[in-house]
C-alpha cells in the first residue's frame, strides 16, 4: 500500500509554465512537500483537452503503472476528457479531479465542441472521489455537471507576501498599465485595446506580459488591433518571476479584462503588490477582486471598461485610494503553505 502521506500528480504539461493553473499545480505540491509529502508528478504529453488516440494510449500506460491504492491528483483540463481512460482505475485508485474551471466554459468554443467537453467533463467527474475546485464560484458550476455537494472542496490559490515600500507618486509620466494573461480570446486582450483606443487623450502605456504562442491567431488578431495605438502597446511575451515580479513593481494599474477565471490568480498576485485593480465579473472574478481594491464592470463590456479605466486614468487621488485599498487586501491574502494544509485534508479524507 502507498504511504500515508503520498500522492501523486498527473500534470497535462509542464507545471513550470506561467500559467495561473500550472502554477497553482505546481505551488501546491510543493508546499505539500515541504510538509512532509512524498509527491511524484507525472506529466501527460499531448494537446490537453483535445487528445488524439496516441495520448490516451500514453495517459492509459502512466495510469496502469501507479500502485494499488494511490492517492492521484488529476489535473481538469486532461481528467475532463479521460473518463474512458480511468473508469477501469476508478476504484482501483483514490482520485481527486482538480478543476480549474469547466472546460465547456472557454470562450471561443462553438456549440459542439463546447456540448462534446461538458459530456466528457461530466462523465470522468463521476470517478473522481473528490473534486477540489479553486473558488467558491466554480463550485456551482460544478454541481451542474452532476457533481454532489458533498464531494467538493474549494481549496483557493495562496499567494507569496510581497514587500511593500511605500507608494511613490510619478508626476508627469505616463500611467503605467499591466496586463499579465496568455493571449488567448477567454483573457479578453481585445475589450481591452477596444477601450483605450478611445483614451489616447491620456497618457498611458499598457505592458502585456503572456505567452503569443499558443494561440498564435488570436496573437496576430490582437497585434493588428493595437497597431493603431503605436508604440503605446508593448509585448513582452512569457516572462520568469524575477521578471514578471519587476513588471508588477514598476506598474501602476492592474488591468485583467478576461471574460471568465476559474479564481483569476494574477488579481491576487497584483493585489499582494499594492496594485489597484481594473478587472470584469466573469466567473469567480466576481468575487476576488476586494470592492476597497479596484473597479469591477461586466466581461466584454467595452463601454463599461473604458469608463473604468477613463477613472483611473485620469484622478491621481483614486488610484492612491485603490492600491491603499489593495494593501489593506494583501494582509489577509492566503499563504501556499496554508492552502496546502487544507489540500492535504482533503486528501488524508480520501478513503
Amino acid at each position: 500500500m502507498p504511504a500515508a502521506r503520498d500522492c501523486h500528480f498527473l500534470l497535462p504539461g509542464d507545471w513550470h509554465t506561467p500559467t495561473g493553473g500550472y502554477t497553482y499545480d505546481r505551488r501546491l505540491a510543493l508546499a505539500l512537500r515541504e510538509a512532509g509529502w512524498a509527491v511524484t508528478p507525472r506529466v501527460l504529453e499531448g494537446a490537453w483537452p483535445w487528445p488524439d488516440e496516441v495520448d490516451l494510449a500514453s495517459a492509459a500506460r502512466h495510469i496502469a503503472a501507479l500502485p494499488d491504492g494511490a492517492r492521484v491528483v488529476a489535473d481538469g483540463l486532461a481528467f475532463g476528457t479521460l473518463a474512458a481512460v480511468v473508469k477501469p482505475h476508478a476504484r482501483r485508485l483514490r482520485w481527486l479531479a482538480l478543476v480549474h474551471h469547466p472546460l465547456h466554459l472557454e470562450t471561443g468554443l462553438d456549440v459542439a465542441d463546447s456540448a462534446r467537453l461538458r459530456a466528457s467533463e461530466a462523465q470522468a467527474l463521476q470517478l473522481a472521489r473528490q473534486v477540489v475546485v479553486t473558488s467558491r464560484r466554480t463550485v456551482g458550476e460544478v454541481v451542474a455537471l452532476g457533481v454532489p455537494p458533498a464531494r467538493l472542496a474549494v481549496v483557493e490559490p495562496g499567494t507569496d507576501p510581497v514587500p511593500m515600500p511605500a507608494a511613490a507618486a510619478r508626476p508627469g509620466m505616463p500611467v503605467q498599465l499591466l496586463c499579465v494573461a496568455t493571449l488567448t480570446p477567454r483573457k479578453g486582450h481585445a475589450v481591452l485595446l477596444q477601450a483605450l483606443a478611445g483614451l489616447q487623450h491620456h497618457r498611458w502605456v499598457l505592458h502585456i506580459v503572456g505567452s503569443a504562442e499558443r494561440d498564435p491567431g488570436t496573437s496576430a488578431r490582437l497585434r493588428a488591433l493595437a497597431a493603431p495605438l503605436d508604440e503605446r502597446v508593448v509585448w513582452h511575451g512569457e516572462l520568469p518571476g524575477a521578471a514578471l515580479h519587476a513588471h508588477y513593481a514598476a506598474a501602476d494599474v492592474f488591468v485583467l479584462p478576461s471574460f471568465y477565471e476559474g479564481y483569476g490568480m494574477v488579481v491576487a498576485e497584483a493585489i499582494a503588490h499594492g496594485l489597484p485593480v481594473v478587472t470584469t465579473d466573469g466567473g469567480a472574478l466576481a468575487d476576488t477582486l476586494p470592492p476597497a481594491a479596484g473597479l469591477q464592470v461586466p466581461a466584454g463590456d467595452v463601454p463599461a471598461l473604458q469608463a473604468a479605466l477613463d477613472r483611473v486614468l485620469s484622478d491621481p487621488a483614486l488610484r492612491a485610494r485603490l492600491a491603499n485599498g489593495a494593501r489593506e487586501a494583501a494582509a489577509a491574502l492566503p499563504t501556499w503553505a496554508q492552502q496546502a494544509a487544507r489540500f492535504a485534508t482533503v486528501l488524508e479524507n480520501l478513503t
